[in-house]
Parts: structure tokens; sequence; C-alpha cells
């Protein structure tokens, strides 16, 4: 425990049998538990925004509260750039200690932050882009899982780190609301609009306890960093991180490259939302902005001055980007991953918007802002999609193993597409509706069925890489994939939200279909057809 691991070959099954396989197994047991508290803390402010408006908290009004959603979506998935070398450069143990204990930045910070009334708004912006430490640590840890595991369970492995850490966002969703409503610490605020938790509603005012949405993660976070410092292992093999150096230098290699990472981001966000510079955004589109931001994340880290040997890793790392198979499973991940964590962003606001407001003729003017009395929960419905497609991600890994990477990745996306129209189609009809409720179980059954396929997307396209690539390869582009996929986090709330305003969401719906129909294509191109160089990986 704890020791730098000089000579790993989980390929060798005398070796797996003897002493691999309990290593890599401790190794993924705290993994996993540091992973969904990264994804709870990251994707925390979709529920946090909620309650501040439903108490009035600060005076703040919707598209502020909805802004820092947006700065945690964008600084999460640019973290994940840098994220994707660490460990190559810093070594598995020291990352996963290190960024873990990082999260108790965000976490305690914003337990403060809401004690107070009269907190700044500049500071809530300052801990979302710190939260953002929360979705980069993906990238890093299932780069360093790979590691652990021989090619032939590479599905089940990346899938149960991966399956189990996305439950944070479905822990999230369930623990905040109850938490807010115990009387812990600090002072209590009172709800000026009705709430809920899972298990009922909770009355225009009651007492709620805002601060215990950050202060609920100390909890976990810091036995977890105390598990990942003693239990985890560095692997110092030349393919995985030979030139680590000492531990405090790993920890500052670390360090200097999210501040690069949250510097990224922060510019990003000052071109597209004026909120975040008190107006002097210059409100580019996101389209052009989003390849912005990775083009000079990427150029910035090797621009680091961080000595020859961070210079000579990461130019052995960068050779990813030569890779044609690089680019494909990007856009294929992107359909995959970014699918479930835009939903998961997006879903709770979706039923809020379309069904829990009539949508009426007045004077000629369809209008949608009279509340539906019969319209369903928000917050006890909206955890169903993210559990149930983090539920089922290692089943798409141990189905990957059995039969391959691209099958399982192909029906999947012919699934989505017909999903994705489904969900369309059914948001129109309740979109138009003075009874919209009559609509919301077929829309919440395929939305459901979208984030079950995407799960399984997940575990298949994590078997497709590991075969794909080398074992030097692999990790990095395990990493950079879902750092491009990550920004579904921003993206798809966004254009939830550019469509909603042009009343039509569907529309946003009839534009994700289309991609997966063109992720089919790219899918079936690299991995499915006669000559394909690796079929059916």
């Amino acid at each position: 425990m704890a020791k730098d691991i000089k000579s790993w070959n989980p390929d060798d099954s005398s070796e797996w049998e003897s002493t691999g396989k309990a290593i890599a197994t401790r190794n993924l047991w705290i993994s996993i538990p540091s992973l969904l508290a990264g994804f709870a803390t990251w994707l925390m402010w979709g529920i946090i925004t909620v309650q501040m408006m439903n108490t009035g908290y600060g005076g703040f009004d919707k598209s502020q509260l909805f802004t820092l959603a947006a700065i945690a979506g964008l600084s999460g998935a640019t973290l994940r750039i840098p994220s994707t070398f660490f460990i190559r450069l810093a070594g598995g143990r020291n990352t996963i200690f290190l960024t873990t204990s990082l999260l108790i930045l965000p976490a305690l910070g914003l337990g403060m932050a809401l004690s107070t009334p009269d907190t700044p708004f500049w500071q809530f912006q300052l801990l979302a882009l710190l939260s953002g430490f929360g979705g980069g640590n993906f990238a890093s840890s299932m780069s360093n899982i790979s590691f652990f595991f021989p090619k032939k369970i590479q599905g089940y492995s990346l899938g149960m780190n991966a399956g189990l850490g996305n439950f944070g966002v479905t822990t999230m969703q369930i623990v905040i609301p109850l938490v807010m409503t115990l009387a812990v610490m600090g002072n209590p605020t009172e709800l000026q609009i009705a709430s809920g938790t899972l298990i009922g509603k909770i009355p225009a005012g009651t007492d709620t306890y805002l601060q215990n949405a950050g202060y609920v993660w100390l909890i976990i976070l810091i036995p977890l960093s105390i598990a990942s410092w003693m239990g985890m292992n560095n692997i110092t093999e030349d393919h995985v991180s030979p030139n680590i150096g000492s531990t405090m230098g790993a920890f500052i290699k670390i360090i200097v490259m999210l501040i690069l990472g949250l510097s990224t981001a922060a510019f990003g966000l000052w071109l597209m939302l004026p909120e975040v510079a008190s107006g002097s955004g210059l409100m580019i589109s996101k389209w052009v902005v989003l390849p912005i931001i990775i083009a000079l994340t990427v150029l910035l880290l090797k621009l680091l001055p961080l000595g020859k040997d961070y210079k000579d890793g990461l130019k052995r790392q960068y050779k990813i980007f030569e890779n044609k198979h690089t680019w494909a499973m990007t856009i294929i991940y992107v359909m995959t991953f970014g699918s479930f964590i835009g939903y998961a962003a997006t879903l709770a606001l979706s039923i809020k918007v379309i069904f829990g407001f009539q949508h009426i003729m007045v004077d000629g003017i369809m209008t949608h802002n009279t509340v539906n009395p019969n319209g369903p929960s928000a917050l006890t419905y909206a955890w169903m999609g993210a559990f149930v497609g983090a539920l089922i991600r290692p089943i798409g890994g141990m189905i990957a193993d059995k039969i391959g990477g691209a099958k399982v990745t192909q029906i999947i996306s012919a699934v989505m597409v017909a999903s994705a129209l489904g969900v369309a189609y059914f948001m129109k009809q309740a979109y138009a509706s003075a009874t919209p409720e009559e609509f919301f179980w077929p829309f919440l059954i395929l939305f459901v069925v979208l984030f079950a396929m995407t799960g399984l997307g997940n575990g298949s396209t994590f078997r497709t890489i590991s075969q794909v690539f080398n074992k030097e390869q692999a990790g990095p582009v395990l990493g950079w994939t879902s750092a491009v996929a990550a920004y579904g986090a921003f993206i798809i709330p966004k254009v939830f939200g550019e469509q909603i305003k042009l009343t039509t969401p569907e529309n946003a719906l009839y534009g994700f279909a289309v991609f997966y129909a063109l992720c089919m294509v790219i899918n079936w191109w690299f991995y499915l057809r006669k000559n394909a160089e690796f079929h059916n990986p």
C-alpha cells in the first residue's frame, strides 16, 4: 500500500492472480468514491441555484443564478484537458490525492458563503469556477484506472469506475435537498416558494439550511483524501509514470496546470457571458469560443516552463493528436458522455419549464407563464435519468467485452436517434398544451431511455478505446475524449435555454438526433465496415 510500483504487467495471468488483482481492485475502490465526490461537487449548482431562487437568497435574479451552472460546466470540461496528462507526469496516487483534496475548497467555501445572506455574487462565481475541479478529475481518474487492469476486462473496470463515479450526479440530486432540511449548523433561511425532496414537498415558510449543501461533502472528502494517500499507488513503468520526481514536484506540476486551465476557462466565459465580467463580456458565439478555449489550453500547456521531463512527457502524450482514431472516438464519446452529462444538467429545468406551466393562448398569443397546478415536481423525477445512465454503464462495458465495443455503440446510437425524436415530439405537444402533464410520462420514459443508452455507450466506447490504442496512448485518449465530451455540461443546457426562449424546445432534440445519426456513420466507417483497420474492437 502507498508504494510506487516499478514493474506492472496485468496481462500476465499468473502475476495478475497472485498480486496484481488485489492491488488493482484496491485502487479502483478508492478511485470510485473519489470520482463520485468529484461529480457531486461539480454539478451541485443545478440544485443549489433552484433553492437559492426558492428562498430569494441574496436578491440575485434568475439569469445570474443560471450563469453559475454554466461557469461550473465550462470550468470542469476545460480542466479535463490538463488532467488528461496528470498520470504520466505526476503519478496516479499523487494525482488522485491532490485533486480529491482540492474539492474541499469549493465545498467548504460554498458552505461559508451560503451561511450569510450578504455574500457578494462574485464569490459564488469564483466557487463555481473552482468546483470545476470535480469535473476535471474524471480524465485523470479514468486514465489512471486504465493502467491497472488487463485488456480483457478493460470494459468492466473502466465502466465500473465511470459508472459508479457518475452516481455522484444522482447522489447530489437526492442528498442536497434532503440535507438542507437538517438544522446541523448555522442560521436557517425561510422558503418563499414551495420546494421539495425525493420524499415529499416542502411548503413555503419552512426553514431551510442552504449552507449544508456545501458542508455535507466534507464528510466524505476528508476521509477519501486520507484513503487515496494511504491506499493508492503510482506505477513508475515507462509507459505509465516514468519521471514523477519528488512528490512536491508532482503537486506543483498539477497545480500549475490546473491554474492554466482555470485561466483559459475564465477567459472563455468572459467572451461568452457578460454576467461574468459585470457586463463587459463580448457575447461571442459558443461555437466559436469553445474551439478557442480547447486550442488555447492545449497550446499553453505545451509552453509551460516545467522542465525537460515535463516537456518530453507531454510531447509523448501529444502523439495522440496524430492518430485519426483519437478524433473519431472523441466525436463518438461526445455522443455518449456529452449527452449524459448535458441531459443530467438539463432534465430538471426541462420538466419545470415545459410541464410546470400551462401553455395557453391569450389574445391570440401563446403564453407560457401560468403556473400549472397539476405539473409534476422536477426534484421528484429529475434524478431518475442520471441514476439509470450511471447504473447501466458497467453493463455496457461487460456486454462490449463479449460482443465488441463498436457493435454495442452502433445499436445504442440507433436507439438514441429514435428516442431523441420521440422526446422532441412529446416536448412539442406539451409546450402547446394547457394540460402538458398529459404528455409527461411518455416524455420521461423516452428521456430515461436516452440516459440508459448513453450509459451503455459510455461503457462500449471505453472498450473500443482500450483495444484501438496501445498502453501508452489509451490513458491519455480516455482523458482527452472525456475532456471534449464534458463540454456537453455547458452546450446542452445552453442550447435548451436558447430554444426554450424561442418557444421551440423540440428543435434541440431534433439537432441532437441528427448528430447521433452522424456518429452512427463514423462508428460504422472506422470500426464496423468490412475493411476497417480495427473491426468491432
